[in-house]
């Protein structure tokens, strides 16, 4: 079973900053595409970022404020996330195989939480 291991989640405060870590076995980070989703409380798992060779989509929810990003030496990725609000609240899981229009892949994080709240 593929380990995605997800952290950097915690309370934030609303405007405030996080940013997010994925590690990933080389064998996945090399080859697939990478992404981001989020669960929050009584609703569903939705899309947030996607990172491929070249090509990078965003949740226009996340759109402006949040930044993905990966580095191959580390086969890191990560999910810098500004100006963050009460609506953010949410389990944040890495995926590995995420496609072009955001359909998650096979391969999971156990997910990390995020609270924004004063």
């Amino acid at each position: 079973q593929v380990q995605l291991v997800e952290s950097g989640g915690g309370l934030v405060q609303p405007g405030g900053s996080l940013r997010l870590s994925c590690t990933a076995p080389r064998s996945i980070f090399s080859i697939f595409a990478m992404g981001w989703y989020r669960q929050a409380p009584g609703k569903q798992r939705e899309f947030v970022a996607r990172i491929s060779t070249g090509k990078i989509l965003y949740a226009d929810s996340v759109k402006e404020r949040f930044i993905i990003s990966r580095d191959y030496d580390k086969n890191t990725l990560y999910l810098q996330m500004n100006d963050l609000t009460p609506d953010d609240t949410a389990a944040y899981y890495c995926n590995a195989g995420v496609d072009q229009v955001g359909t998650p892949g096979p391969h999971w994080g156990q997910g990390t939480q995020v609270t924004v709240s004063s």
